[in-house]
């Protein structure tokens, strides 16, 4: 697979030389600071092109083109920015980058309450910790109608949580669920955050669900057009949050998304880390039922807890079984080949890599993107598939003699 690593622009603390010394040959990236969802102009795109080839890298992935609220909710200028992001599609097929990565979440994108977990190996990790999140929700937060999203015995033991939580602690956990992780479209204090979440008091997932339908149905189409591979990210974590409705949570949403718009151009992303933090997902039947609608992979990997909390794992550590991933993608790669796909290569990159070494300490850090980690974990990701290649290699020549 192409491995890829994600690059913020040239604000990111990690810098384009630092990724092609990873051994990383294609970017992630977007315009970050065209994240009102306004069009991207070819200009613009060209320029951020042109920095990533004199690295003496390639733009493979744009991730992302934001969403804009008006078209989650499909409010009455929600055409405007259907019509602004068809614009900025065909602004990047014409730059020759045609893989764009999405997501679809209300209000909130990927969600941690802990971004400095400390490991047992002196690292840390981003870490969901349920109890904390529902004690922020009921006792700070204090959304309307709260208690609904709650069983008793949850809201006892968060309230018991919540009595035992020093001040630092609940500021903490409020700037990490509320204030902004990289790339976010939306940044907030908590009367904004409120009236957010209020903007969706009555969507259900069935409305969610029919106005992201709209949507591929609008964009699908010119996506067919002019080339481009549209590749939905799963919900993160895969589960609701605040009341809200999440629609890219299991193998049966990602049937539904792909049917609203039967097209190839109508794929997905398929995150280890999203789809892992559910039990009942299958990730590696996912991927051979999913896998020629699959345009890009995020490889990361969660250690679930009961309760529903997790943390980010080593990238072949946790609760996932990452390797019978890795191999049904290389499979499903080598099936593109053979039927002669132009994409037959699938671009992957390693995820939210641990806080390690010389990184810990730094003054700037994405939280999730530091250099290191994602090295070691892109480095592990690598190893897997050169193992694979080395065996699938040696029985081909045991089979021929």
């Amino acid at each position: 697979m192409e491995e890829c690593f994600r690059w913020y622009g040239p604000d990111d603390p990690v810098p384009l030389s630092h990724i092609r010394q990873a051994g990383a040959t294609g970017i992630v990236t977007a315009l970050h600071h065209v994240y009102d969802g306004s069009p991207w102009s070819d200009d613009q795109i060209l320029k951020h092109k042109a920095l990533i080839e004199t690295a003496g890298l390639r733009w493979s992935v744009v991730e992302s083109i934001p969403v804009h609220n008006s078209i989650k909710l499909r409010s009455s200028d929600s055409a405007r920015y259907i019509g602004w992001y068809k614009d900025t599609m065909r602004a990047l097929s014409r730059c020759g980058i045609r893989t764009v990565c999405y997501n679809f979440m209300p209000v909130v994108d990927w969600t941690r309450t802990e971004l400095m977990h400390p490991l047992p190996t002196g690292g840390y990790a981003l870490r969901f910790d349920a109890i904390d999140f529902a004690a922020y929700d009921l006792f700070v937060l204090k959304r309307p109608g709260v208690e609904q999203s709650y069983s008793p015995a949850q809201i006892e033991t968060a309230q018991a949580r919540f009595a035992a939580m020093p001040p630092a602690k609940i500021d903490r956990i409020e700037r990490n669920l509320i204030a902004g992780l990289p790339a976010s479209e939306r940044k907030f204090d908590r009367v904004g955050f409120l009236g957010a979440l209020a903007e969706y008091d009555g969507v259900t997932a069935e409305d969610l669900h029919e106005n992201l339908a709209h949507f591929l149905r609008e964009i699908v189409p010119v996506a067919e057009e002019i080339g481009v591979r549209l590749c939905i990210h799963p919900d993160d974590p895969a589960f609701p949050l605040y009341g809200l409705p999440r629609i890219v949570s299991t193998a049966q949403d990602a049937r539904r998304i792909l049917a609203a718009a039967n097209s190839p151009a109508n794929g997905l992303t398929f995150c280890t880390g999203s789809y892992g933090t559910r039990a009942e997902n299958d990730l590696p039947e996912m991927v051979r039922e999913f896998g020629p609608r699959i345009h890009f992979a995020h490889l990361r990997n969660v250690q679930r807890e009961a309760d529903g909390s997790f943390h980010e794992a080593d990238h072949l550590g946790g609760s996932s079984d990452i390797p019978a991933v890795i191999l049904a993608l290389l499979e499903e790669q080598e099936r593109r080949h053979v039927e002669g796909r132009d994409d037959w290569q699938i671009p992957v990159r390693p995820d939210h890599g641990h806080l390690l070494a010389d990184d810990i300490g730094k003054e700037r850090i994405n939280p999730g993107y530091s250099l290191i980690g994602r090295l070691k974990g892109l480095a592990e990701i690598r190893g897997v598939m050169q193992g694979i290649s080395a065996v699938k290699a040696a029985q081909t020549k045991q089979v021929t003699r």
